[in-house]
């Protein structure tokens, strides 16, 4: 068979933050087509929701359990879409938030099914992102923005520019390098706050945010210093916000050769005699 003519299919699609508010009309049609659709960030009203839109829902949730490494969870995510859709079946993988937003499976299954020939896309919606951006008033084409896991900016030397925002997402779980916890402690939170000193103030005001899941909650978002960090009450879904503590520094020598390029422009053409 030739590897167009396979049938069986893989899309992987994002139900947004908000319940049933957020959802892109292709991606609800997805799921509405599909043969089976898997889900995750699920709460029972979600999965409620999805069945009325297909009733035939599987929950990979059951995957997560506590003290069990994440990639063996995320392998058997992507195992159970595969599996289906080399069965012929028309797969939907409705994920929370955005698809490829800290979705391992996704990237990976959907690789996976290309590899092999099978149709598979991605489909995006609205993520934890685009909702920090609209609920905390972030610009980030003001001054820029940095976006970094938690726990792989304090393992690895990132570059921080702190004239720039910087947001720092799972926080909830920062230093877990064993990537079989669901939260981790003070002395974690103590270590993110070390480095972060590095380049901010101890005093520095940071917030602290978490998108509203349906429409009848506030999102939350709490400033405190920096320091205060190490006490602070985090969940899974939280992320840091920290803005700049210094100004843009002006390249003079660009700023220079933009100029005479204006001027260049803007000169009158001689004419020939």
């Amino acid at each position: 068979m030739n590897k167009s003519e396979k049938k069986g299919s893989l899309v992987c699609v994002g139900t947004g933050i908000t319940l049933g508010a957020h959802i892109t009309p292709i991606a609800k049609s997805h799921i509405e087509q599909a043969d089976i659709v898997f889900i995750t960030g699920n709460t029972g009203f979600m999965q409620m929701w999805l069945q009325e839109l297909n009733p035939n829902v599987h929950d990979l949730q059951q995957y997560y359990q506590e003290g069990k490494p994440r990639s063996r969870t995320y392998q058997q995510m992507m195992d159970e879409m595969l599996k289906a859709m080399r069965q012929g079946k028309k797969v939907v993988g409705a994920f929370y938030g955005h698809p490829g937003m800290f979705v391992t499976p996704t990237h990976k299954a959907i690789k996976q099914a290309k590899t092999e020939g099978y149709f598979a896309q991605m489909v995006a919606g609205i993520s934890a992102e685009d909702c920090l951006i609209s609920d905390c008033g972030v610009d980030p084409g003001r001054v820029g923005c940095a976006n970094f896991e938690a726990s792989q900016f304090i393992n690895f030397q990132r570059q921080v520019d702190n004239s720039a925002y910087l947001i720092l997402w799972q926080v909830g779980f920062v230093g877990d390098t064993t990537l079989t916890q669901f939260t981790t402690g003070e002395k974690y939170r103590a270590i993110l706050v070390e480095v972060l000193q590095q380049h901010y103030p101890a005093d520095h005001t940071i917030t602290l945010y978490e998108a509203a899941a349906t429409a009848l909650e506030q999102p939350r978002i709490e400033q405190m210093p920096l320091v205060d960090f190490i006490h602070a009450d985090v969940k899974q879904i939280t992320t840091m916000i920290i803005p700049p503590s210094a100004k843009l520094k002006v390249n003079k020598s660009i700023q220079a050769k933009l100029a005479e390029l204006e001027k260049q422009r803007s000169a009158p053409a001689l004419k020939s005699i």
